[in-house]
Formats: structure tokens, sequence, C-alpha cells
């Protein structure tokens, strides 16, 4: 069987690297999607053998043109895995109407046009794998996360009815929900609250981005063919 080809939407962050290297790992051919960071794409790309996309969430035609650019690059395509994300954090009350706009449209909004993006191709091939990185804010929310929150939970209900419509044509839609993983968004929150925080995990540790990586290499592949409209949560038992 030729590799699957993937897609990294995202794939410059701290997670998407991780993940674009665990495809890798897995076999996979994988197109690193990038909105700012093309000299980083470009170099995760050459190391991987891969190929580097632009890929902006305020562009609306930027997913079609990146799954199009993907498929006739490796000559196919079966796996996408969004993991673009911002979050703009302010008090409920106090949120400008632009930053909620702004983490609505990214968080959810791009992962809708990512998703309905890759059917035309997915389906007409009766198989696809879609992980979307969610977060333990979609279930719990917090302080000034209101709109990431918000975001975050629409993304999982949106993957759960892609995953009921499109589960009959051999697609799967799932979720990965990290908790507290060691990244450039995390930082300032672990120096400001790390002892608070680790209280409440389990594993008595934060995440690593490797940790979530390979939870979304596993729903990318094959051997997770029936877990649909799932969210597995990386947290170390932080919703326990």
């Amino acid at each position: 069987m030729p590799p699957r080809i993937a897609l990294v939407a995202g794939g410059t962050g701290d997670l998407g690297q991780a993940i674009c290297r665990e495809l890798a790992r897995a076999g996979m051919r994988v197109a690193v999607g990038y909105a700012a960071s093309r000299e980083r794409a470009e170099a995760l790309a050459e190391e991987l053998d891969g190929m580097a996309l632009a890929l902006r969430a305020e562009d609306a035609r930027a997913p079609a043109e990146a799954i199009r650019a993907a498929r006739a690059h490796f000559g196919g395509f079966d796996v996408l895995v969004n993991a673009v994300g911002v979050n703009l954090e302010s008090s409920a009350p106090g949120m400008r109407v632009e930053d909620w706009q702004n983490v609505i449209d990214v968080n959810l909004g791009f992962a809708f046009r990512l998703t309905q993006a890759a059917m035309p191709l997915m389906m007409p091939q009766k198989y696809g794998r879609i992980v979307h990185l969610s977060s333990v804010a979609g279930r719990a929310g917090g302080r000034g996360q209101i709109n990431y929150a918000a975001a975050k939970a629409g993304l999982e209900r949106m993957a759960r009815v892609f995953a009921l419509e499109t589960g009959r044509k051999g697609i799967t839609v799932n979720c990965v929900a990290p908790g507290v993983i060691v990244s450039e968004m995390s930082r300032r929150v672990r120096d400001d609250h790390a002892q608070a925080m680790l209280e409440h995990i389990a594993c008595r540790r934060f995440g690593t981005p490797e940790d979530v990586a390979k939870a979304a290499a596993f729903l990318a592949g094959d051997d997770a063919g029936y877990i649909n409209g799932a969210v597995l949560p990386v947290d170390g038992g932080m919703m326990l």
C-alpha cells in the first residue's frame, strides 16, 4: 500500500511540528501548512521529505487550495490534522467584540472550512481521517477564555456532526483535547500558576507536544477506523 498523504494545518506551532514528525514516523507523507513561519515550515518539510504550503485562516480559499496542492504534489490525499489555534484572553464582560470574533473565526470557522474542503477528495475514495485539536477548555472553560472555550466546544460538536454525516463514506472525524501542554501558548499560565495547576493533574506533570502528537497520529491512522466522533483527552487526568 502506498503511504498515506497528510496535511497538517498549523504545522509550524509547537504541537503542529510534533504532529508532523509523528505522522512521518508512521510512514505518511506530510504537507506542512503554515500561516507566517514560511522558513520554519520549509525546514521541517525538508527534514521530513514533505512540502510546505501557505494556509492562512483569514483566506477563505486557502483550505481547498492547500488540499489540492498536497494532492497534486504527492498524488493523493488521505489525512487532515488541524492544529491551528489562537487564544486572546479577557474577562467576559470586558471582552472586545473583535477578540471574540477573531478567536471564533480562527478556532471554529477555519476548522469548518478545512473539513468541508477535504470532503470532495475523501468521499469519492471512501477513505479519510480528520483530526482537530480541541482543548480541555471546551469542556471546562476558564477565566478569561469565554471566546476560546466557546470555540473549542463548538469545534467538538461540529466534528461530531461531520462524523455522523460522513462515516458511511469511510471518513472519520475526531478531536484530541489537550490539557496544559509545554508550549509557547501556555507559557504565561504555567509561569504564573504551575504549582496550583499541577495539583489538579493526576499525572502531576504538564504534557508535552509529543503526548498530543501520538494521540493525533493514532486517530489519523488506519488502526482507528472504528473510532468516529470521539474527543480524546490528553490532559494527564486534569478533568478527573
